[in-house]
């Protein structure tokens, strides 16, 4: 006689390790890892699948903290690896974890390549714009001006805007967050969701060596003016009175921020959120709280065929044309001779 088990639904609890935690006391990483944990027992992946790949920094202590299969790798080259592992085992669940250091300086070039390729994995950039691990080197995503070690009389650098790179090596997903956001389960899931290459911008406070940095969009007296929520084919719409907008100027091809009710501006003049419209993506991902809000939520969204996909279909297709030869795969042509 058979009989029907149902299997019980994990519980956060059942995806944190044995190991101690240990960031800096007020880093953000503990909300991030918080929050992973509370989103994988609401999908649909059996908890042998997962796998969490890391680089070098503070974040990438990741894999260390989930109870599940992880890689800490080598500084930049997570996503090599995170690109190898979902194409040796198409099921497996990937979750690749970096920070603005690792991801867009030593690994920028990895990053390139697989956010063009559109692996089916998810990355979550922790970004605290500083070299935390190595105590506090200015980083890729650092303002200029920033006063550290290696910059004592202020960096010169140009900060580099990850979800703009993100959309300009084209992929296919883009969103942004905040460490402490309540909903960040909420687009963790939108990014697992999506069966593609999926980005996930999340804010994080740097207490000992960037603390506040972003004050200036999250800090609770300046929020609503510095916060635009984004939902697919609704208005962009912010400010604490629900009466500021985007719109677009016709003559610059440029957004800016509108008072609705003012010089004859209208809701109908705000920009509607389209998440499938990459030229609007990358003007709203631009935007970085200080003359335009800061947008957070899914930026972009639409899916294409996924890179493994497209190497199991080659696959198939040699599989299928029979056993070549390798003498003469060598031989057939397009060789040099004196």
């Amino acid at each position: 006689m058979n009989i029907a088990v149902t299997k019980e639904k994990m519980k956060p609890t059942d995806f944190a390790s044995d190991q101690e935690v240990r960031w800096c006391p007020g880093c953000g990483d503990y909300a991030i890892l918080k929050a992973v944990q509370r989103t994988l027992p609401d999908l649909d992946t059996p908890k042998e699948n997962y796998v969490f790949v890391s680089g070098i920094g503070c974040s990438s202590r990741f894999p260390y903290y989930m109870s599940t299969y992880g890689f800490h790798t080598i500084h930049g080259r997570a996503p090599a690896f995170a690109t190898g592992i979902k194409i040796a085992n198409p099921e497996l669940d990937v979750w690749m974890v970096t920070g603005d250091g690792d991801g867009f300086s030593i690994g920028g070039n990895h990053m390139l390549h697989v956010l063009r390729r559109n692996v089916d994995l998810q990355i979550l950039l922790c970004n605290n714009e500083i070299y935390g691990l190595t105590k506090g080197q200015y980083s890729p995503t650092s303002e200029v001006g920033l006063r550290t070690p290696s910059s004592p009389d202020g960096s010169v650098d140009t900060p580099l805007k990850p979800l703009v790179f993100t959309l300009g090596a084209g992929a296919r997903f883009a969103a942004r967050a905040y460490d402490t956001q309540k909903t960040l389960p909420e687009v963790l899931k939108r990014a697992h969701a999506h069966k593609g290459t999926s980005l996930v911008e999340i804010l994080q406070n740097c207490i000992v060596y960037n603390d506040a940095v972003f004050d200036n969009v999250l800090a609770r007296d300046v929020a609503a003016e510095k916060q635009l929520h984004v939902e697919h084919g609704k208005p962009l719409i912010f400010g604490a009175e629900k009466n500021k907008g985007i719109r677009l100027n016709a003559r610059t091809l440029t957004l800016e921020a509108v008072t609705i009710g003012e010089n004859g501006v209208t809701e109908e003049d705000i920009l509607v959120h389209d998440e499938t419209n990459r030229s609007l993506a990358t003007l709203i991902a631009a935007m970085d709280g200080h003359d335009l809000p800061m947008a957070f939520g899914v930026i972009y969204c639409d899916p294409a065929p996924t890179y493994e996909a497209g190497i199991e279909a080659k696959l198939d297709a040699a599989k299928a044309s029979g056993t070549p030869s390798l003498d003469a795969l060598l031989r057939q042509g397009h060789t040099w001779q004196a």
